[in-house]
């Protein structure tokens, strides 16, 4: 489980094809203090350390089945060398719940349609697959490349969002552009009203 909190923004420094896909992140964590086994989101995407190394920079190793690539921006050949992706590792009992509980498991891609100043924060537009819209509702909580945000607004399967600068500085939000691919993760409570509401 996570939280939505981004504590390092990696580069991706290699992929390649082993059966599935197995792709090299350089980070900052401390991977010493990083299990084989131990899993971290990456972009949102809940992956499994295969192998770590400190030469000639601290990475980490990990291997993408195709039912994850199908779900998420990854792309059957990986994410492109030298792209940056937010990672946050697994919560540890007695962490802090800063953002709300996020899986890992990506439910679909949203497309950025508009990115405009607002102040000092940046208001960004999303258009969700028409699947997902019913779980996103205003003032709720959605992971986007696993980073916790709250929803301003809803129209249809669009929905907007509000980037402070310090999101921006700490996540690859400061990059945003029209036209990128996001992982989404909607609420796991909505999830579930939705669920039960078929029942009623």
């Amino acid at each position: 489980m996570f939280t939505g909190i981004v504590t390092d923004v990696g580069r991706i420094v290699e992929t390649k094809v082993t059966g599935d896909l197995r792709a090299r992140i350089a980070t900052r964590y401390d991977v010493g203090g990083i299990d084989i086994g131990a899993s971290i989101a990456c972009d949102g995407v809940c992956l499994t350390v295969v192998a770590l190394g400190a030469e000639p920079e601290g990475w980490f190793d990990v291997e993408i089945s195709g039912e994850t690539v199908s779900k998420t921006n990854i792309g059957h050949n990986g994410w492109p060398v030298g792209k940056r992706v937010n990672l946050e590792r697994a919560l540890k009992v007695g962490d802090e719940l800063g953002g709300h509980i996020v899986s890992g498991h990506v439910d679909g891609v949203a497309e950025v349609i508009s990115v405009r100043p607002e102040g000092g924060s940046v208001r960004v537009t999303f258009r969700a697959p028409e699947a997902l819209a019913k779980f996103i509702a205003p003032k709720g909580s959605v992971a986007l490349n696993g980073t916790s945000l709250t929803v301003n607004e809803v129209a249809g399967a669009e929905f907007g969002v509000n980037m402070i600068p310090h999101t921006q500085e700490v996540t690859t939000w400061g990059e945003v552009a029209v036209g990128d691919k996001v992982n989404l993760e909607v609420d796991t409570m909505a999830r579930y009203v939705a669920r039960l509401r078929e029942y009623d």
